[in-house]
């Protein structure tokens, strides 16, 4: 008797929420490029709209299109119908980084619009690079750091910012936002089905929308699209361009590198996470598409990075197979190109599309805490803390630019508050990651790891990759004048590791130091 060949169900009903969850979140990404550049630094639309977008749009295509094909690949070579593929997106972190620390301030310098396209081509094919080189030690960091610590600090990034973010938009506009939040969390956090069997993300989008022109009738609401479309017919293309930014762009490299070494890092522990749910795809693989991927948007026209994003788990939860990540990588590519997705942006309410975040980062942060052995949820716990420094920094920098506050300006203690949080919060990934290790390390009694781990933060430290004390987290090197905050944190964790690997004479040693 002839055996059946495996054929994997790449596409079913739970690729319809999967697909919503991650076209929403990166088109709202592409509205907020197009709106830092065009309405903080007042970059010409046909620049941004016609040239970044789609250029950036492209390497997200690209990018789901390849994990589309590693999910068949784990698929056939597991035989197993459940396998879920990666999710791959735009980047938060260097969405806001390269725009306003790269890009927006390469156009105020220059007052040319091509040319601050062209160094923000090249700071992101540099990071392309970086990111692609770094991929091959990427398995190796996945196989010696603790679970706890990629779970940890992933879940707390994704409740942080992935959760919490989206909720002053929900509050800004209550009424159409609270009924969307409401369908999202009675469909996919406690599983109930809608009337028809309506998907629970088509339902509340259409269910918000509704509401959010009904009440704006009435004259109840006062919220709005995400933004206006003003786009048209733009294919992006290899071009030499970047070579033009080059030299200025060598300038941005301290604010860029370790924003795509922060990438890496975080493309490790979704990898990690993806294994927990029960899909074990290589490190390597997933860092090389994220590098590569990145690095044909920046030949082409694109600005800002991709990676793997956090939530693998939910959009597994979801029901999402593989259908979901080519659809929404050929929506998010072909209708940037097209001006499908600015039409679809100046009608949906941004209060709307946001609280499928909500979603992913609760189900991303409930798997931290679930997975990992019950002695290490305090080592998950203290992920929080420079998660959350690094956004009371960012609200800080905002609120002060805002009120037009210098530093200078304030009271000597609220100077000392401000830059003991930005300390804190720069380089928050690697920082978690470095912690929960360490106190991980320490409830399982290897103290000579726990020493270990301390020894890697003063390293990190003396060249900025975690406390950098400069508001732009660039790195440096040690003998360069760097700030006494640099060498005082550095002594702190020499003497941290020390004392571990003095107490570590006075225990008997565990199976694992």
């Amino acid at each position: 008797m002839t055996e059946t060949p495996f054929k994997y169900r790449w596409a079913t009903i739970g690729d319809i929420n999967a697909f919503f969850g991650l076209m929403l979140d990166n088109m709202t990404g592409l509205v907020i490029l197009a709106s830092i550049l065009t309405g903080i630094f007042g970059m010409p639309a046909d620049i941004v709209l016609l040239k970044m977008v789609p250029g950036t749009a492209l390497g997200v295509m690209l990018g789901d299109i390849a994990y589309t094909w590693m999910a068949f690949r784990l698929a056939k070579k597991e035989n197993r119908q459940d396998v879920t593929a990666m999710p791959l997106g735009i980047d938060a972190i260097a969405l806001f980084g390269l725009t306003l620390g790269v890009v927006g301030p390469a156009y105020l310098i220059t007052k040319d619009a091509e040319k601050a396209w062209a160094v923000g081509m090249a700071v992101l094919v540099v990071m392309g690079a970086v990111k692609t080189i770094t991929a091959f030690f990427g398995e190796a960091v996945r196989r010696n750091v603790p679970r706890t610590a990629m779970l940890g600090s992933i879940g707390a990034l994704a409740v942080v910012f992935i959760a919490y973010l989206p909720f002053i938009k929900i509050i800004s506009d209550p009424v159409a936002g609270l009924v969307a939040l409401g369908v999202i969390l009675m469909t996919l956090t406690a599983r109930m089905r809608l009337p028809l069997g309506i998907p629970g993300a088509l339902g509340s989008v259409a269910l918000g929308t509704a509401v959010f022109y009904l009440s704006q009738a009435l004259g109840f609401s006062h919220g709005h699209p995400v933004a206006q479309a003003t786009s048209g017919l733009a294919f992006p293309v290899p071009t030499l361009c970047f070579m033009d930014g080059l030299a200025m762009g060598m300038q941005y490299l301290p604010i860029a590198i370790p924003i795509a070494i922060t990438n890496v890092i975080g493309g490790i522990d979704n990898t990690e996470s993806a294994a927990v749910a029960g899909d074990e795809y290589n490190t390597r693989d997933i860092l090389l598409v994220e590098g590569i991927a990145t690095l044909i948007a920046g030949i082409c026209g694109g600005v800002i990075q991709n990676t793997p994003y956090i939530g693998h788990p939910a959009y597994k939860r979801m029901g999402g197979r593989a259908a979901y990540t080519l659809a929404s990588g050929l929506f998010i590519g072909l209708g940037a190109m097209t001006g499908l997705v600015g039409l679809l942006i100046s009608a949906l309410p941004e209060s709307v599309m946001v609280p499928i975040l909500v979603f992913i980062g609760l189900e991303v942060c409930s798997q931290a805490y679930a997975e990992v052995d019950r002695k290490h949820m305090a080592a998950v716990s203290i992920c929080f803390v420079p998660v959350i420094a690094n956004l009371v920094f960012i609200q800080y920098n905002t609120l002060m630019a805002a009120a037009g506050i210098q530093l200078a300006a304030l009271r000597p203690d609220f100077q000392e508050t401000y830059n003991a949080v930005m300390v804190l919060g720069n380089g928050f990934v690697c920082t978690a990651m470095i912690w929960a290790a360490m106190l991980a390390f320490l409830m399982d009694g290897a103290l000579k790891k726990a020493a270990a781990a301390a020894l890697v933060a003063a390293a990190l430290t003396m060249v900025g990759l975690i406390h950098s004390p400069f508001a732009d987290g660039r790195l440096f090197l040690p003998w360069d004048g760097a700030p006494h905050a640099v060498y005082a944190v550095t002594a702190g964790y020499l003497l941290m590791g020390t004392t571990y690997l003095i107490m570590s004479s006075f225990n008997k040693p565990t199976k694992g130091d």
